[in-house]
């Protein structure tokens, strides 16, 4: 019985001599919490930026005409190659001209005859006229004489007027190309019938070299690019480089002829037309293309890194800076568009702040941070890095 007791009441003063032989720090170590919260920044500058618009288009011919006959007739040959350049003036069909050459002839004949007629009516007038003054002949007979003259020299008006127009319908039995530019296909063959009223053309120019390219933009930007230009140092033509539908660039640069003067009511958008050169016809009508417009230069414009802006609930571009008391501060900032990996900032951010763009998920307004600065060489690095851990 007395060893059972012992041994438990040895236990218990061993253990307080262990508890009362070990003495605590007052303050717990150190874990870290106090110190600063590292966070990677960017300075903000203001620097000049330049602006461009992304638009899309269809390529259209700077003129366009179908070629149709003027007078009814059988076509005896096509004078020209399809999908070759034609020439203004240039013969393409020609019509069967026997009946007009016949009409012409027939209208010239007349014209002689009424115009020999006229000179033996005047030789009777002035003859006439001598004797009325001696009274050989009455002044009934002269002024009938004076009238006949009359009447044939209106005659010969008439005759030259005739004979003017079946000069006219002869010539139009060469259908001749109304402008120059590229042909298309003929929807006729020699042998065919055509009439000077009829709706289908016998094919089509078009001009392509310049060329136009028709863009649409809707009416609330035009109006939001139209502000940005007063701002910006743009004069003379508004330079345009046009993308191809495989991606690449191509290499002759427009220019903004035009600004439509009516809003589309079914779209909302407005159509903006370029002049392109086109010498070797790469661009073709119909053609779908994407346009960079130049908008100008903005000499004070902000940008800020797209990783430093986020989004409030209501949608509202957000943005953190360390103020000079190395405190977190929220701002509301005006986004204007996208360039390159940036963000345009018309509104929110000044030049000098220190924008956050690493390290926004762990920090909250007014806490204490301590800013580590990017640059151009260590941003790439340190966006694979947490702030605060060296690689």
């Amino acid at each position: 019985m007395t060893k059972k007791i012992i041994c438990p009441l040895l236990s218990v003063l061993l253990l307080t001599a262990s508890v009362t032989g070990c003495k605590w720090d007052s303050d717990p170590p150190a874990t870290g919490s106090n110190t600063p919260l590292e966070v990677a920044v960017k300075l903000i500058h203001t620097q000049p930026v330049t602006l461009t618009s992304e638009l899309t288009g269809r390529v259209t011919s700077t003129m366009t005409s179908d070629v149709r006959p003027q007078v009814d007739g059988i076509i005896k040959q096509r004078l020209f190659t399809e999908g070759a350049e034609v020439k203004a003036g240039q013969v393409l069909y020609q019509i069967d001209p026997a009946t007009y050459q016949a009409s012409y002839d027939q209208a010239l004949a007349q014209l002689k005859n009424a115009q020999a007629t006229v000179v033996s009516s005047k030789l009777k007038a002035d003859r006439y006229a001598e004797l009325v003054k001696e009274k050989g002949v009455s002044k009934q007979d002269a002024d009938d004489a004076k009238a006949t003259y009359l009447q044939d020299v209106a005659s010969v008006a008439q005759y030259k007027a005739a004979l003017e127009s079946a000069q006219i319908n002869l010539n139009y039995t060469k259908v001749r190309a109304p402008i120059s530019g590229r042909i298309g296909i003929s929807s006729v063959t020699p042998g065919a019938l055509v009439t000077a009223s009829q709706t289908d053309a016998l094919a089509t120019i078009r001009t392509l070299d310049p060329i136009y390219v028709d863009l649409t933009q809707s009416s609330t930007e035009l109006l939001k690019l139209r502000k940005q230009r007063k701002n910006t140092q743009l004069k003379g033509d508004i330079p345009v480089t046009i993308t191809l539908e495989d991606g690449t660039t191509y290499a002759p640069q427009g220019r903004l002829e035009l600004t439509e003067v009516s809003v589309d009511e079914s779209t909302g958008s407005v159509t903006l037309r370029a002049v392109v050169p086109n010498p070797e016809n790469t661009l073709l009508p119909g053609m779908y293309v994407r346009a960079t417009v130049d908008d100008g230069v903005d000499t004070h414009g902000v940008l800020a890194s797209q990783k430093g802006i986020s989004r409030d609930v209501k949608g509202n571009a957000i943005a953190y800076v360390v103020d000079k008391d190395n405190k977190v501060e929220q701002r509301v900032v005006t986004t204007e568009r996208v360039i390159g990996s940036d963000w345009l900032i018309s509104k929110g951010l000044n030049e000098g702040d220190k924008l956050i763009v690493e390290g926004t998920s762990k920090i909250q307004p007014g806490m204490q941070v301590k800013a580590v600065v990017l640059d151009e060489k260590n941003e790439s690095s340190a966006a694979d890095t947490p702030p605060g851990v060296k690689k």
